[in-house]
């Protein structure tokens, strides 16, 4: 039996809900009752459900992410649930990466982060609320070539943790650090290695649960933390990785 969380009533926001991991999200908190809005620097995706508020705003600009807050306010309420899901990645080391390449990952992943929380902090802290912060394997282990994106989510989980300290009890924050999700990012990761398809597969048999991670998988996580389920869980960054980071390094098809 599938596990209800009980939303109907609630204001959500999820930043980047367009495609991928954002867009599970997006599903599974409609599906849950809650009055969902989500953004992206675009127009509004043809297939998204007509009950979600569509914002074309890029939330690592202040005034943007103001502008979303404001327009949620006015059109369905004061939010109590925030996904900072918006993000990107750029394949460069530290030598590779422009001042550009610099601006639009912290811009997105850590300044987009940092502007929301800010603007619906005042209001949760009133009224109380949820946040949950899309993290990353990455901001604890490295991957290779992605210098500026695994320091960005780094940040996003020390934010979490400064917000769970510095706005509880009525605020919750929480993080939920995906590991290899089977979304364009992920792609774009693969394609990087000299045989991309032979990369997917050693991926694959180094994780114990024996495959890649599904976007719903992710939005399974974010849906019990925002949960009263998980009202004792603040200040956490859940690991969502089917196991890849506790295993061996060692290639299991060797033994």
């Amino acid at each position: 039996m599938a596990l209800r969380s009980n939303l109907a009533g609630k204001v959500a926001i999820v930043t980047g809900g367009g495609r991928g991991i954002g867009r599970a999200i997006v599903d599974r908190l409609v599906a849950e009752g809650a009055s969902v809005v989500t953004c992206g620097r675009n127009g509004r995706p043809n297939d998204l459900p007509a009950a979600v508020l569509w914002v074309q705003a890029d939330v690592a600009r202040t005034s943007e992410a103001a502008a979303l807050v404001k327009a949620t306010r006015e059109q369905l309420g004061a939010p109590a649930i925030l996904v900072n899901n918006a993000g990107v990645q750029i394949e460069k080391n530290v030598v590779e990466t422009s001042d550009e390449d610099w601006d639009l990952v912290v811009g997105a992943n850590c300044k987009g982060t940092f502007n929301m929380c800010r603007e619906v902090l005042p209001l949760m802290t009133r009224q109380g609320g949820s946040i949950v912060n899309i993290g990353s394997i990455s901001g604890s282990v490295s991957d290779p070539r992605m210098a500026v994106y695994n320091a960005s989510k780094a940040f996003v989980h020390a934010l979490t943790r400064s917000i769970a300290v510095d706005h509880g009890p009525r605020v919750r924050c929480n993080a939920v650090c995906p590991g290899w999700i089977r979304t364009s990012m992920a792609s774009e990761g693969f394609a990087l290695a000299r045989d991309p398809e032979r990369a997917e597969q050693d991926a694959i048999v180094r994780h114990p649960a024996g495959r890649l991670g599904d976007p719903k998988d992710v939005a399974n996580a974010v849906a019990w933390l925002i949960s009263d389920q998980a009202s004792f869980a603040t200040g956490q960054c859940f690991i969502i990785d089917g196991g890849l980071t506790i295993a061996s390094p060692l290639q299991p098809g060797l033994f």
